[in-house]
């Protein structure tokens, strides 16, 4: 169909050391010397040129290469990526060039190779310092080697992004504070935590009676303690689930929640195609979402309430057209202490973002 330029664009790169026992993304442990990963990058690299030739990456302004680990795959695989971008786009267009990257496969000679290719952005899958907690979750990595691997990266980059998790089996919250203290005192510029959820299917879930979890409100305690503590060092936070120091907010992650048009390359990766009329989403061929004018909006006033900007009062207005009931609806959640009306705009509050399921479905309940 007929579509609004893509700015942002995803690569999937679904090999890893090993598969983490809470991870239910698509990811498969391969060996980094497997003819397979020469096979699959030849695939993406293909593709990235095709779109290149029918004008899909003119507009394209962040890139973010996830997983899967990507620098799994090491340097020869990364370099060769980056350099078919490098000549298929004018990456002096783009503003953020992520790499996803863990602790046991970052080294300072594929640092350098990546900031030398564009890079200007690493995000670091820590989850947690603590030994103990790693092996429980599956993790290839230990403590020691978190450290260094952050260390590395700031060799050359400034922008280094790290992830941790709590709720995890046996963690005390003790811990995970000191956990989120230790990405502080790294240094890091953005850091984003994930409270655990035992996806079916995973070994952890599996192996779910085996452990002892963190309660609900166990999580909640430990999301608001990291706020206190980010927030005391200068990270501000920005959207549910990250803090950045001023000027490092996410650009690529922030555009999925504004209803930025993506492109997705590699298996699995999503796309996202849209104009004024209807808004898709396309996995491996397949649609996963169609929707109207009607649920664009409803989708798009939920997706600003996962960003502390929130939604401005001008938009909401021009929402009010496909969205009668979304003027009552936002009062509603007001009155039950989810949302405030502030600064010109109705914003998400603390308590909103702890009952999101509330907060989120009753937006998207508009177009029903």
């Amino acid at each position: 169909m007929p579509h609004h330029p893509y700015e942002a664009l995803y690569i999937h790169i679904p090999f890893c050391a090993s598969k983490c026992h809470y991870c239910d993304f698509d990811s498969l442990p391969y060996r980094a010397d497997d003819p397979y990963l020469t096979e699959y990058f030849e695939g993406l690299i293909t593709q990235i040129r095709q779109l290149s030739k029918e004008g899909e990456l003119t507009h394209i302004r962040t890139i973010y290469v996830g997983g899967g680990t990507p620098t799994h795959a090491g340097s020869k695989h990364l370099t060769s990526l980056l350099y078919a971008l490098g000549v298929s786009m004018d990456l002096a267009d783009v503003e953020e060039l992520t790499i996803e990257a863990n602790p046991e496969s970052l080294t300072e000679p594929l640092v350098r190779d990546l900031w030398a290719l564009g890079a200007n952005r690493l995000s670091l899958g820590v989850q947690t310092f603590d030994d103990g907690l790693l092996t429980s979750i599956g993790r290839p990595h230990d403590g020691a080697q978190a450290v260094r691997a952050l260390e590395a990266a700031q060799t050359r980059f400034t922008n280094v992004s790290m992830d941790l998790m709590c709720g995890l089996p046996g963690q005390t919250a003790d811990g995970f504070e000191a956990d989120v203290r230790q990405g502080v005192d790294a240094g890091v510029s953005h850091l984003s935590v994930y409270p655990l959820s035992l996806e079916r299917g995973t070994r952890l879930y599996k192996q779910r009676r085996r452990f002892s979890f963190p309660d609900e409100d166990a999580q909640a305690d430990m999301m608001e303690s990291a706020e206190r503590i980010l927030e005391g060092a200068g990270l501000s936070r920005y959207e549910v689930a990250s803090y950045a120091r001023p000027g490092a907010e996410s650009k690529h992650n922030s555009a999925y929640w504004q209803g930025v048009p993506y492109l997705g390359v590699g298996r699995s990766a999503v796309t996202m195609t849209q104009n004024d009329q209807r808004r898709m989403r396309v996995r491996d061929g397949a649609v996963e979402d169609d929707l109207d004018t009607a649920q664009m909006a409803a989708e798009d006033a939920m997706l600003a309430m996962r960003m502390t900007c929130g939604l401005s009062k001008e938009r909401a207005a021009r929402m009010e057209a496909l969205l009668p009931d979304l003027p009552s609806v936002l009062q509603e959640l007001a009155a039950e202490g989810l949302v405030q009306e502030t600064d010109g705009a109705w914003r998400p509050t603390h308590r909103g973002w702890l009952f999101g399921n509330r907060l989120f479905g009753a937006l998207l309940d508009l177009a029903s």
